[in-house]
């Protein structure tokens, strides 16, 4: 009889708090064996920041910021390294095993190459104080980042990109994304005016095999090369859309499927006319969704949704607007055909205020994806951005490289009143962190007055803690001119998941495997 003794809690647990990817729920216990849950900060957290523009034009901030956060260990490191310059000293070293000794010259040139790979682009100060780094021009590279230890629970880095001239100028920006294996993005197009790349960043040591999928308003587009696309090992590939098929149409639903590896992935939208921005994935496909945080002044919101399953979806539009949810006229509600993409122009629906959209199903839930296109401006000084339907906050999250000016913060609270604490963090170069208590009423979506620290210099984080249990969708907007156009972008905050529930014990429980 072969017997292995396996220590179930402390495995689980390690790997749990380690990783930050996995909330377990503990079994009712026996005879008072386990206790309840113990939420622990996670010790190690990945993000993935996409090349920000090929425009020589291009003005990039790298904004990091990690909350405070209690139980963390006393260390801890956080670094955002070059994806291509890792790439290319890996390269090197498999070079070196494949060839002749030439030169000793040689080999202290791929030493300083590695070298060169190693030097993080920005690193942090203490937790509760955002670091930032500049960087110009079309040639920056797509970066890889990992904090550990106190810098792990709830690492946020933004990416914010100034372009003053050409297809997608204005403000672009982006918050870098945990590595995973699908996303979907309503809303991207392959139209002559429009200029779509989406960005797949493969994190780990070997290559990752992702498939690409275009859904239209008849159903799948037909694509010539969108199947087992390799990504290399610790490095980023640009695919534009626009060369997957022969097919030009707007109001497409991109579908990313990673059957090997993982991938962090991101859209950059560029239109001719009306800038660009970045295009976050859609939160998980779901019965219900909620769009938060469009602008009070858009001049034209367009909606976006797709039904991933063969199952049609009837879905309820409603408007959680600063007086409460409302029905916009003439769209009251949305049929969306399974395995179908489906659009609708709901104008300037927010009419001067505050407003999230909140669908929900009419009859049987049905999962759905949803994104909306934002213009603001008029005539020739427009500019577009795009928000994605998200999750609620949860426990925690954070919007980073805010300004004192230019800067709404919009949460929404679309099943019930909820109270929300936020949290202002010193500026990048001086300031007295500041935070205040709001209470958002049902059904309701308000653009908060933000507290802004005393004596900021530079800019600063906005944490969103919930106090209740109600849940709570947050967006935050910066917006900026750029060269005299009304530049904005659009970030929303779900859950930070800087912390993992564990189980406890009194006594170790072991598995008996004969």
């Amino acid at each position: 009889m072969n017997r292995t003794t396996l220590s179930l809690i402390a495995g689980t647990a390690a790997l749990a708090a380690v990783t930050g990817l996995a909330t377990l729920t503990e079994p009712a216990p026996a005879a008072d064996t386990a206790k309840a849950a113990a939420v622990l900060p996670v010790e190690r957290t990945s993000l993935l920041c996409p090349q920000p523009s090929s425009s020589d034009l291009a003005e990039t901030t790298y904004t990091s910021f990690t909350p405070v956060t209690e139980g963390t260990d006393s260390d801890g490191t956080a670094e955002l390294l070059s994806a291509t310059m890792e790439s290319s000293a890996d390269d090197s070293a498999t070079d070196d095993d494949s060839a002749t000794d030439d030169s000793a010259s040689d080999d202290e040139d791929k030493d300083d190459e590695e070298k060169t790979a190693a030097k993080p682009v920005l690193t942090p100060k203490a937790p509760g104080t955002p670091v930032t780094a500049e960087v110009s021009g079309g040639d920056t590279p797509a970066l890889m980042g990992t904090a550990e230890g106190k810098y792990a629970p709830g690492w946020t880095v933004q990416e914010t990109t100034q372009v003053s001239a050409g297809t997608g100028r204005g403000l672009l920006g982006v918050t870098c994304t945990a590595p995973d294996t699908e996303f979907w993005f309503p809303a991207v197009s392959t139209a002559a005016d429009r200029t779509d790349y989406v960005y797949l960043t493969n994190p780990d040591d070997s290559a990752a095999v992702a498939d690409i999928e275009l859904y239209g308003k008849d159903g799948a587009v037909t694509t010539t090369v969108g199947e087992g696309l390799t990504i290399p090992a610790r490095s980023s590939e640009p695919i534009l859309l626009s060369t997957l098929t022969d097919e030009k149409r707007d109001d497409l639903t991109l579908h990313v499927n990673v059957r090997s590896g993982r991938v962090g992935a991101a859209v950059q939208a560029l239109d001719d006319k009306l800038g660009g921005d970045w295009l976050a994935a859609s939160t998980d496909p779901a019965g219900s969704l909620v769009v938060p945080g469009i602008p009070k002044d858009a001049s034209a919101v367009r909606l976006v949704a797709f039904v991933p399953g063969d199952a049609d979806a009837d879905l309820k539009v409603q408007l959680a607007s600063s007086s409460g949810l409302i029905t916009p006229a003439g769209h009251e509600t949305l049929r969306i055909k399974g395995g179908m993409t489906t659009a609708v122009d709901l104008g300037d629906i927010t009419r001067g205020e505050p407003g999230s959209l909140v669908l929900t199903p009419t009859g049987g839930s049905v999962p759905v994806v949803a994104a909306v296109r934002v213009v603001r401006g008029e005539d020739e000084k427009q500019e577009s951005a795009f928000i994605p339907a998200a999750a609620a906050v949860g426990t925690r999250a954070s919007a980073v490289g805010n300004t004192a000016k230019g800067t709404t913060l919009s949460l929404t609270a679309p099943e019930g009143t909820a109270k929300v604490k936020v949290t202002a963090s010193a500026g990048t170069g001086g300031g007295t962190a500041a935070s205040k208590t709001y209470t958002v009423k049902s059904g309701t979506t308000q653009d908060v007055e933000i507290p802004v620290p005393a004596g900021l210099k530079g800019t600063f984080a906005l944490t969103v803690e919930p106090l209740t249990d109600t849940p709570v969708h947050a967006a935050r907007t910066l917006a900026e001119s750029v060269d005299g156009l009304p530049g904005f972008t659009v970030q929303t905050l779900p859950d930070d998941r800087g912390t993992v529930a564990v189980p406890e014990a009194d006594e170790d429980l072991t598995v008996l495997q004969e």
